[in-house]
């Protein structure tokens, strides 16, 4: 069971999830409004692609902070590419989005299925290894979110254009490498899809808290019975999601449907 020994380990654990879920939750919402759901998981799984190259070519293993730069130049690359594809096949774009990813997640298998520790490898970007997490790994993150987050403060319209794609591929490089592939698109998914109904001011605080919810559930879940950590807290969010999502169904007056919808549409624009 829980044992307050633990802490130590939690404690950056749940930074790292608060570090995440301060920016996915906002690029989350965007991702929702633009309709490109599988971007997380392509650009999340092209960032992981650069990692494994990294891994491979020993040259390029041994150079300074190769395991952070390969795969941000990945990820740039990925999102350049979805941002040209989406000035000229716009009725086409979720759909080339998840061939990108498969292909990406294909071309990660191929590329190690002869390395002799490319199961590990491959389980632990997919599902990450957050409460390893120490705090010296959190720095980088904490302050490219920080620049992210102020950009996003300061000039909100970089969310509308090609901005955004940047912005996107730099966070989801480092979530990857703290959290995994499966919790960076549940984190980026699951909050925005528990307030999408959400008609009120109050949207990205319930969002947050939603993402926060799941976190602090899923980490304490993992650590008292020895369950792996991102599978744990992508249930505890899909949980928190759900729980949210009908709580809120069963407040919201009937009669009032129409100006909910007219201040939601309000919210998005």
């Amino acid at each position: 069971m829980f044992d307050l020994d633990l802490l130590s380990i939690l404690l950056p654990a749940f930074a790292a999830g608060v570090l995440v879920l301060s920016t996915h939750v906002v690029l989350g919402q965007q991702v929702l409004k633009r309709g490109i759901i599988f971007i997380d998981l392509a650009i999340a799984q092209v960032a992981a692609l650069g990692a494994i190259v990294a891994h491979l070519n020993h040259d390029i293993e041994h150079l300074p902070f190769s395991n952070i730069w390969m795969p941000a130049l990945f990820a740039l690359a990925g999102a350049a590419f979805i941002a040209w594809l989406s000035k000229r096949m716009a009725d086409e774009l979720e759909a080339i989005i998840g061939c990108f990813y498969v292909l990406a997640a294909v071309a990660a298998m191929l590329m190690l299925s002869n390395d002799p520790h490319g199961a590990e490898m491959l389980k632990q970007l997919m599902s990450g290894q957050i409460l390893w997490v120490n705090w010296s790994q959190l720095i980088l993150p904490a302050s490219v979110s920080a620049i992210v987050l102020a950009a996003i403060y300061f000039r909100p319209r970089l969310l509308e254009g090609s901005g955004f794609y940047i912005m996107f591929a730099l966070v989801i490089t480092l979530s990857v490498e703290l959290v995994g592939v499966y919790l960076v698109f549940s984190t980026l998914i699951l909050p925005a899809l528990a307030v999408n109904k959400f008609g009120s001011k109050y949207r990205l605080v319930a969002a947050y808290l939603v993402g926060l919810t799941g976190y602090i559930f899923g980490l304490v879940l993992s650590a008292s019975f020895d369950l792996p950590s991102g599978a744990a807290i992508v249930a505890t969010l899909a949980v928190s999601a759900i729980l949210f999502r009908l709580v809120l169904g069963l407040l919201k007056p009937k009669h009032s449907g129409g100006s909910d919808e007219v201040q939601f549409e309000k919210n998005q624009n």
